[in-house]
C-alpha cells in the first residue's frame, strides 16, 4: 500500500498506475488470501500507449519469474480529486491481468481519502465477478501490519515519493530503477 500511495504523492496532478505481485509460493499454500508483497510503478504520463506498456509488462514478467512472483493486479490513481472509479483503461489493464490470474484485482485510489496523517486508507479493492469489475469491501490488500498507516504518514512527511521510480522515470534516464531497491527497504524499515 504504501508505494501506491507515494506514487500519487509524487505526481498528484496526473493519474497514475502500476501493477501488483504477490509471492507464487505462498499463494500455492493457500489460494484464498491475496497478500501483495510489492508494487511497480507504471506511469504518470502516457497512460495508454500501447507500446510502453507491452515494454513495461514484459521486463516485468521477466522479473517476477525470476523472484518467483505473480502479477495479481493493477493500480490506479485519477487526475481529479473527486474520480476514484475505473475507466476503461484500467479495466482494460485489470481484464488482461484477470486472463493469466483468475484472482486478479483492481485497486483505485480514493483521492480525497489522501493526507499526510493517513487517517484511513484510501483504497478501493474490486474484484472480477459476472463478467465486470465491481467494489468489494471484503477485501483488503493492505499489508497486515497495524503500523501501516503510521508508516505511511512518516514516508509522506519524509517526503520520501521524491525518490520513487516508476517505469516513466525509468524510460527517461535508464539508470533510474523501476524495482525501487532503496524505497522498499525504507517501507520495510518502518514496518
Amino acid at each position: 500500500m504504501c508505494k501506491i500511495i507515494l506514487h500519487a504523492a509524487k505526481y498528484p496532478h496526473c493519474t497514475v498506475n502500476g501493477v501488483l505481485l504477490i509471492e507464487k509460493s505462498k499463494y500455492k499454500d493457500c489460494p484464498t488470501v491475496l497478500s501483495i508483497v510489492d508494487c511497480v510503478p507504471l506511469f504518470h504520463v502516457g497512460n495508454g500507449l500501447t507500446a510502453m506498456v507491452e515494454v513495461a509488462l514484459t521486463q516485468i514478467d521477466y522479473y517476477c519469474r525470476d523472484k518467483g512472483l505473480i502479477l495479481a493486479g493493477y493500480y490506479q490513481a485519477n487526475t481529479n480529486l473527486k474520480d476514484s472509479a475505473p475507466d476503461y483503461f484500467a479495466k482494460r489493464m485489470a481484464d488482461k491481468i484477470q486472463e493469466n490470474f483468475s484472482s486478479a484485482v483492481l485497486v483505485m485510489i480514493d483521492n480525497s481519502k489522501l493526507s499526510l496523517d493517513c487517517y484511513e486508507d484510501a483504497l478501493n479493492v474490486y474484484s472480477h465477478s459476472d463478467g465486470k469489475w465491481k467494489l468489494n469491501d471484503d477485501l483488503n490488500i493492505s499489508e497486515k501490519e497495524p503500523n501501516t498507516l503510521a508508516a505511511l504518514s512518516s514516508l509522506l512527511h519524509n517526503k520520501s515519493y521524491r525518490t520513487l521510480v516508476d517505469f516513466d522515470n525509468h524510460l527517461d534516464n535508464v539508470a533510474l530503477s523501476w524495482q525501487n531497491v532503496s524505497l522498499n527497504e525504507e517501507i520495510a524499515r518502518l514496518l
